[in-house]
């Protein structure tokens, strides 16, 4: 049998789409969850649960950038996988890219510039500014806080402090369901990061900061609309 990979992902993804239509997203912890054996099907090696848990890691944010990439073209950005900034070589980017990668730098002084890590970046490929970035996990506990620690290191520069640090998951612990009594997971979404957009069918209580998937979009635009007002 072939390998699995992210391309068959994508069209199990879509058959929820054809079904569930515009609350696809809801469906997402499903998809993987019925993605597993079909992957263990193709696996040859000996440790099948490592291999399907970097398998679902890595792609999550490929499915995520796959679901709302024409929606953000539309609005005249781009939205590129962070890896392709951390992993190429400079010499090797685009000339957009080398920019882009410029504007989203963080100065550690003596110790040089460095990228934050994150999964997925939207940018306008206009100006080169970066307008956001995306942290992509299937829970919260594997990288809230450092999420948290980049949003601090952003804002603490001129060129990156509009830059907004968004967390998309499908918060498969549960950890951002209720925001009284909050976990700590929540309380690092509603206090340090601009946002999170949660992938999942589970009822939540939602705030400012913690809202379904489908609001990404409508915020998005809201954002373009603010700098174009502030001349950002």
């Amino acid at each position: 049998m072939k390998k699995f990979t992210v391309e068959d992902l994508f069209i199990m993804y879509r058959q929820y789409k054809n079904k569930y239509k515009e609350k696809a997203y809801k469906y997402i912890s499903q998809v993987l969850k019925d993605a597993k054996p079909l992957h263990k099907k193709a696996f040859k090696g000996k440790d099948h649960e490592q291999s399907w848990r970097a398998f679902k890691g890595k792609n999550l944010e490929k499915l995520i950038i796959h679901i709302i990439e024409n929606e953000v073209k539309n609005l005249d950005l781009k939205i590129i996988d962070g890896n392709k900034l951390e992993r190429t070589k400079e010499t090797n980017l685009s000339k957009e890219l080398s920019n882009v990668k410029r504007n989203l730098l963080i100065d550690y002084g003596e110790f040089g510039y460095h990228l934050p890590d994150v999964d997925i970046i939207i940018y306008e490929p206009r100006t080169f500014k970066v307008l956001a970035v995306l942290s992509s996990k299937v829970t919260l506990r594997e990288r809230i806080a450092q999420s948290g620690y980049w949003k601090l290191k952003l804002s603490s520069q001129k060129l990156t402090k509009h830059i907004k640090v968004y967390f998309i998951t499908p918060d498969e612990d549960g950890t951002l369901i209720t925001k009284n009594p909050a976990k700590k997971g929540r309380a690092i979404v509603e206090i340090d990061l601009d946002g999170s957009y949660i992938l999942s069918e589970t009822e939540i209580e939602k705030s400012t900061k913690v809202k379904t998937f489908d609001k990404f979009i409508h915020d998005l635009k809201g954002l373009i609309n603010l700098k174009n007002n502030n001349h950002i």
